[in-house]
């Protein structure tokens, strides 16, 4: 689990492709504190397994389920990745609740000054569409962000200084690929309004299907 909130922007080192996926080597420092083998670190959003560490980087392995849904089969060494160490008990929960499982990749359409702050325009894929409200919560490239627009298929965020001085998107052009994913709590009230609709309402036997008894 973490929050979206990034503790610092790497670099991939290098990218090693074989027939079950790739290993990406990530240069870093943060992160690196208190990181061991087997921890989860969001690259870009994804929920990726630290393999290898070393004195300044550490080694992920994308799957090929991974490199088809995300834009991690595009990194090439040079690129630019957002890093966030998993959440740990008892921190602040800044953002909001991200499991580094991307639901889509989306696209830079537009950014637009807006005194100090920014204008994004995404697209939104026709898939994620029920998921995502105005004022709530989404990830963009492991960013936690607030919706503040929505047209049809695309949505907005406004974006501070801060946030761009120290995330990729400070050098992302517009038509650049991004991971989304969409907050969990959207997809389980989805999931339920969708199983009520069907069901005529709820039920003692509809609430115990969901987990709740």
């Amino acid at each position: 689990m973490f929050t979206g909130l990034i503790e610092e922007v790497g670099t991939v080192g290098g990218v090693r492709r074989g027939q079950t996926g790739a290993d990406v080597t990530v240069r870093a420092s943060s992160v690196l504190e208190d990181t061991r083998v087997g921890d989860s670190i969001a690259c870009n959003g994804c929920c990726l397994t630290v393999t290898e560490l070393g004195a300044d980087s550490f080694v992920v392995h994308a799957g090929t389920e991974t490199l088809s849904r995300t834009t991690v089969g595009e990194w090439t060494s040079g690129a630019r990745v957002n890093l966030e160490r998993a959440l740990s008990a008892g921190a602040r929960l800044g953002g909001h609740f991200v499991q580094g499982h991307v639901d889509a990749v989306g696209q830079v359409l537009a950014v637009t000054p807006e005194g100090e702050t920014t204008r994004w325009r995404f697209l939104l894929p026709d898939s994620l569409q029920p998921f995502v409200v105005n004022k709530g919560s989404i990830t963009v490239d492991g960013i936690s962000l607030t919706v503040t627009t929505i047209v049809p298929g695309a949505f907005e965020v406004a974006i501070i200084p801060h946030t761009l001085a120290h995330t990729t998107l400070g050098t992302a052009p517009v038509g650049a690929r991004v991971n989304l994913e969409v907050d969990i709590l959207a997809k389980y009230v989805h999931r339920m309004v969708s199983a009520m609709g069907a069901g005529g309402g709820i039920t003692e036997d509809f609430l115990r299907e969901q987990g709740f008894c």
